[in-house]
Order: structure tokens, then C-alpha cells, then sequence
């Protein structure tokens, strides 16, 4: 663990120095950034395993970093933290390209399980098959490309990300519980409608302009995925 450099951009003095103390006990290497100007040019010129940011910062916000540090590394983990926590917020920190969002105030403890959750996704990540198929669907793990009946279809990387779940687990009924910690890395919240958003988005882009849908709700259980 002693290997793991988190960069973490919070402008809140007070809030960034308990949280490097904290996560230094925890034997992670922790450089601080105040603003989010200071926070990209950190990241250009140093190597780190994992982000946590803040939404509200100087200089650049937390979506807008978020978006260049996620252009720049694909695969690093991202933690927003932030006081925002209208689903809407949530939707575009996914959007930004963010793999947790947490809201503040928070348990010191609950983001070190979800720092631990990423850092284990992307260090047990076990190499597949480059090419996921169901009917019409093709989906290109490698070039994140995605086509049905041989028409592109453009997603975001949360939505990629949900896709590539259900396509896995095709034929299987998911809850949104399964869904929430095996895309989001959090244990499900009850509170929110996310997880609902984003299948809506799945099924207007996928189904919409087809008369066979692929993506189907099983009322009080959850949604599956199969073939037309």
C-alpha cells in the first residue's frame, strides 16, 4: 500500500489536511492541491494511482478537471467529494467521468472502503475477450465502440460502463443494489435515482429506434439484458 500516491484537490485547507492525515496513517502517499489550475498541473507532472476532488474549486471546477485528468488517464479511479447531492450533480460527475461520488459530510471510513473498492477493481482487473456480442449488440472493450444492427452508438463512460455489466450478466436479473456496487462501487442508497437514470439513457440510445428492445425491467427485482 505503501507504493499507492492519491492526489487530492480540496480548497478547503481544513478539510484537505485532516483528510491527508488520515489517509497518510493509512500508509497512502497524499499530495494536496488547492485549486483545480494547481490540481491538473500536478496530475500532467506526476504519476498517481487515484484522485479524489472536490466539485467547487478555484481556478477549475471539480466536472472540468474530472473531464481532463479522465481524457488523460482512462483507467485512473476518481472520487468526487462534494456538498452537492441533487442526483443531477451525481449524473454529471458520472458524466465527467467520475468512478465514486460521496457526499460531504462523510465517514472518514466509508472513503476508505470505496478508495480501497477502486483500487482493487483496476489492480484484480484480469484481461478478456476485446469483442462483447448479444444479438445486433457489438461492444469493442478495447476502442469503447458501440453498435447494434451495425449503427455507432455514442456513450458515456458510466453508461459504457453500466452496458458493459449487463451484457455479462446477460440473462440474468440484476437489482439496482448489484448494479450500484458492481458500477458505482457503493452500496446502495435508496435515496437516489441514478442507477434508474442511467438505464433510461441506456434503453433511449439501445432500444428506442428498435422495435425489439434488449433491455428489460422486471418489476420489484430489477433489469435484465438478452437478446431480441
Amino acid at each position: 500500500m505503501e507504493d499507492i500516491r492519491i492526489l487530492l484537490v480540496e480548497d478547503e485547507k481544513k478539510i484537505a489536511d485532516s483528510l491527508k492525515k488520515g489517509l497518510s496513517e493509512q500508509s497512502y502517499e497524499v499530495q494536496v492541491a488547492y485549486d483545480g489550475n494547481e490540481g491538473r498541473r500536478q496530475f500532467e507532472s506526476h504519476p498517481f494511482d487515484l484522485v479524489i476532488l472536490d466539485i467547487n474549486l478555484p481556478g477549475m471546477n471539480g466536472y472540468a478537471l474530472c473531464k481532463k485528468i479522465r481524457n488523460r488517464n482512462p483507467a485512473i479511479p476518481i472520487v468526487m467529494l462534494t456538498a452537492l447531492s441533487a442526483t443531477d450533480d451525481k449524473i454529471e460527475g458520472f458524466d465527467a467521468g467520475a468512478d465514486d461520488y460521496i457526499v460531504k459530510p462523510f465517514d472518514f471510513k466509508e472513503l476508505l472502503v470505496r478508495i480501497r473498492a477502486l483500487l482493487k477493481r483496476i489492480h484484480t482487473n484480469i484481461p478478456v475477450g476485446n469483442i462483447l456480442r448479444v444479438g445486433d449488440l457489438v461492444i469493442n472493450l478495447d476502442s469503447k465502440e458501440v453498435s447494434r444492427g451495425g449503427n455507432g452508438i455514442s456513450l458515456t463512460a458510466k453508461e459504457f460502463q453500466l452496458l458493459e455489466y449487463l451484457v455479462r450478466n446477460r440473462n440474468k436479473v440484476v437489482s439496482r443494489a448489484d448494479i450500484a456496487l458492481n458500477v458505482w462501487d457503493i452500496d446502495f442508497d435508496t435515496k437516489t435515482n441514478v442507477i434508474d437514470v442511467y438505464v433510461n439513457f441506456l434503453r433511449k440510445k439501445l432500444d428506442h429506434d428498435y422495435d425489439k428492445k434488449i433491455i428489460h425491467t422486471q418489476i420489484g427485482v430489477g433489469y435484465i439484458l438478452k437478446a431480441p
